[in-house]
């Protein structure tokens, strides 16, 4: 229970991140301004919009200024090239529609780079921002995707915990052999599991995961109530053909 909370909490403070920073009263800027914060001779200065918020991003001239690697994101919002990583005239653009959870997740990332590395300048009217400064249905669109991305995150994350992926290895002659540690699939904790098929509602095939075998069911840490087999007894899990049921490896020949 208390990891879903921790989860439902680390969502809320990431989504926060998306309004932070940007009050009512911030200036506005139309996309004629904008285009004259390029950095170029005589110009006052760099700025680049993301999500259409508009940062200051002189301290980084080298990066967004004349010559700089980045410089195609200054003077404009080109919040679709931050996920995309398309830096042409197509792909320097803020049309946001149609980008995966990934790639969200990808442009939240560098909302929060911005948002802790340079000072915010106030608001591009267009796209994500009105006339009066007010978000436009594009934004809500946006990061309520952005939001559900990161509730997607959480959630995986937390599956992940629950069931770390096995270690895994392929040879000719000793066919497919499958084990468990306490470091496998990157999550460390203080046990080993043992290797089990788990098959996830509305997603084709299995995978191997390592199940808890000792303890309460996971979610349930203070049950006094349980049978001492961990998750074991999740619906969602197979045990491998030929395998000791507790075994912390298994082969697989063919």
């Amino acid at each position: 229970m208390w990891r879903g909370a921790a989860a439902a909490l680390l969502c809320l403070a990431a989504a926060c991140l998306l309004h932070r920073g940007f009050e009512p009263r911030a200036r506005l800027l139309s996309a004629a301004e904008l285009r004259r914060y390029r950095g170029a001779p005589g110009e006052p200065g760099v700025y680049l919009a993301l999500l259409g918020r508009v940062f200051d991003v002189e301290r980084g001239r080298k990066h967004y200024g004349p010559g700089g690697a980045y410089s195609g994101f200054a003077g404009r919002d080109a919040t679709r090239a931050f996920a995309s990583g398309d830096f042409t005239p197509a792909g320097l653009v803020d049309d946001v529609s149609g980008l995966s959870p990934s790639e969200l997740l990808s442009i939240h990332s560098w909302l929060n780079f911005y948002s802790e590395n340079y000072d915010p300048v106030g608001k591009l009217v267009g796209r994500f921002y009105d006339e009066n400064g007010a978000p436009t249905e594009a934004l809500r669109e946006a990061e309520a995707a952005i939001e559900e991305a990161l509730k997607f995150q959480a959630e995986s994350e937390q599956k992940k915990q629950q069931f770390p992926p096995c270690n895994s290895e392929w040879s000719s002659a000793k066919g497919t052999r499958f084990w468990c540690s306490r470091q496998s699939g990157g999550v460390n904790r203080d046990w080993a599991g043992v290797p089990r098929k788990l098959y996830r509602p509305g997603v084709q095939g299995s995978h191997c995961v390592c199940v808890r075998s000792t303890g309460p069911p996971w979610g349930q840490p203070d049950s006094s109530q349980h049978s001492d087999r961990g998750d074991l007894d999740n619906p969602h899990l197979e045990q491998f053909d030929g395998c000791h049921p507790l075994a912390e490896q298994c082969v697989l020949m063919g």
